[in-house]
């Protein structure tokens, strides 16, 4: 039997470190899904000069202070990535790789993913294009697998899918070198279209084609449409009301994917609030 949580939040940005913090003063039994990077987008900023009580500051330094605030309140980040979310009507099933987690009440903090799907994405979604290697490997043994990576931490999933695939193409989206198994190809290029019939079977690429079983797209985060069905969503973000509710009971949305403007201080306020209606939602359904 599944231990359940009482929240489960998603993302490690300002929106879900605010919720966790929120939730364990609350006292609630929550788990928070993320990246001890806490968010890519943090790291990069140059200057911050809006963030109440730091002047001058920059994402690195902020970040510091984020982390030393979850440590101090011994909140550990899960570093694991959740495919998929699920309602159950009273609660949540939350798949990750090869274990589902459950949770009564969810908040999304995922961020918002500024690369645009390519074309044939999500036409093929399920039918040899995916967003989690890991979970899918073991459909293309002896077979052809092109992976995408718009980070670092796609190289173990593509180390991973080369052990059962008989040949893994890796296509880095990033400036640094990559570091792969010695049976993976690299191709230093740019996806443009997925092709097939019923199944995935091209990577067409800016230089090259490549004909390919499985696509795998791994980036800093999946469209809220494909990581819960059933939400309501607009312009890639998520709907919600003055409470961050989204239109799935149970289920709460905060940061910059519920919508502009994409500042770290409105993410945290918008963290917090998720977090006392999702306490209220417990409450009121003990």
């Amino acid at each position: 039997m599944n231990m359940r949580y009482d929240i489960a939040i998603i993302g490690s940005g300002p929106a879900g470190l605010s919720a966790s913090i929120n939730a364990k003063i609350r006292n609630k039994n929550f788990i928070l899904f993320g990246s001890s990077e806490l968010s890519p987008k943090i790291s990069k900023a140059p200057k911050i000069n809006n963030y109440l009580g730091f002047p001058n500051s920059n994402g690195s330094e902020l970040k510091e202070h984020f982390k030393n605030h979850i440590n101090t309140m011994d909140i550990t980040i899960t570093e694991e990535k959740v495919n998929a979310i699920y309602s159950m009507g009273s609660y949540f099933a939350l798949m990750v790789n090869d274990k589902t987690y459950e949770a009564t009440t969810v908040i999304l903090a995922t961020g918002v993913e500024f690369t645009k799907p390519i074309k044939g994405e999500e036409e093929f979604l399920g039918k040899g294009v995916g967003y989690c290697a890991t979970c899918d490997a073991p459909l293309y043994r002896g077979k052809v697998v092109a992976i995408v990576g718009y980070n670092k931490e796609a190289e173990e999933e593509a180390n991973y899918v080369s052990e059962l695939a008989s040949k893994v193409y890796y296509i880095p989206m990033y400036k640094e070198e990559p570091n792969v198994n010695s049976n993976i190809s690299i191709l230093k290029d740019t996806p443009i279209e997925v092709q097939g019939d019923t199944l995935v079977s091209k990577l067409v690429l800016k230089e090259t084609t490549i004909d390919a079983d499985g696509v795998f797209m791994l980036k800093d985060s999946i469209s809220p449409a494909n990581l819960m069905p059933g939400l309501q969503v607009e312009d890639g973000h998520i709907i919600v009301d003055r409470t961050m509710s989204t239109n799935i009971k149970g289920c709460f949305a905060a940061g910059d994917i519920v919508g502009k403007p994409y500042q770290y201080i409105k993410s945290a306020g918008e963290g917090l609030i998720a977090t006392l209606s999702a306490v209220s939602y417990l409450d009121k359904n003990k």
